[in-house]
């Protein structure tokens, strides 16, 4: 997933102008990549606490239309992403309990293999970074894990097909009209069918450590099959 911060670092004073480097972090996975907005607490704003918007979907999301015969879906919007991510245990569930969010992120309009947007969301805390994405392509997640490396394991999560794979997340540094890119942190990722039938799209949750280190697969899976569940339209398997 591609991501270009939508306001600088800490923006919100005239030190933090954009003529200063930007630097994103975020993961080039398997459904694509938009622009995002961004919310991030300045220190000197430590103790307030960071909301995801309630905003509707943009003109773009809304307006893609399903291939002919097909049922256009319900869309989610990054910033139900961004809510159903942005739980109060969510730093318990990554074994990091007393840590708050530091940044909040979401997008609507990431690049999809199919019809539909790629809404994603991402929260920021001090040991760990998640990311939340959703895909409406035609793809079934079953024989994904052959696309995605030869470390990539097929499992069942929530009763339905899902792959938990390896990546890299992408430093996207900007000053002024110049720009550069890297491989940065290891993250681990789980994609999962967005329906008990794999019939077709997936969510993605991921998760990278801040120091670069390895992300431990336990926490990853507790916050897939927590924060899952809650998202609008999610479909219980029988």
């Amino acid at each position: 997933m591609a991501d270009v911060s939508g306001r600088p670092e800490g923006s919100g004073g005239p030190s933090n102008a954009w003529g200063q480097v930007i630097a994103a972090f975020v993961v080039v996975g398997a459904l694509g990549g938009g622009l995002w907005v961004m919310q991030q607490r300045s220190s000197e704003s430590s103790a307030s606490t960071l909301t995801c918007s309630t905003s509707t979907p943009s003109a773009s999301a809304t307006a893609s239309a399903p291939a002919a015969g097909k049922k256009k879906a319900d869309y989610l919007t990054g910033d139900q992403l961004c809510r159903a991510l942005n739980r109060p245990d969510l730093p318990a569930l990554l074994g990091t309990p007393g840590e708050k969010p530091t940044s909040l992120g979401s997008a609507d309009d990431g690049i999809s293999l199919g019809d539909g947007p790629s809404p994603e969301a991402k929260v920021g805390l001090s040991t760990y970074t998640v990311q939340l994405s959703a895909s409406y392509d035609d793809y079934p997640v079953s024989g994904m894990a052959g696309l995605l490396g030869g470390g990539a394991r097929e499992q069942t999560v929530l009763g339905r097909p899902a792959v938990l794979y390896s990546n890299r997340t992408m430093a996207f540094r900007i000053r002024g009209d110049k720009s550069e890119s890297a491989p940065s942190h290891v993250a681990r990722c789980l994609v999962v069918a967005r329906d008990p039938e794999d019939g077709g799209g997936s969510y993605e949750v991921a998760v990278w450590r801040q120091d670069s280190g390895t992300p431990d697969d336990a926490a990853l899976l507790r916050v897939a099959q927590t924060v899952l569940p809650t998202i609008p339209g999610w479909q219980p398997a029988l």
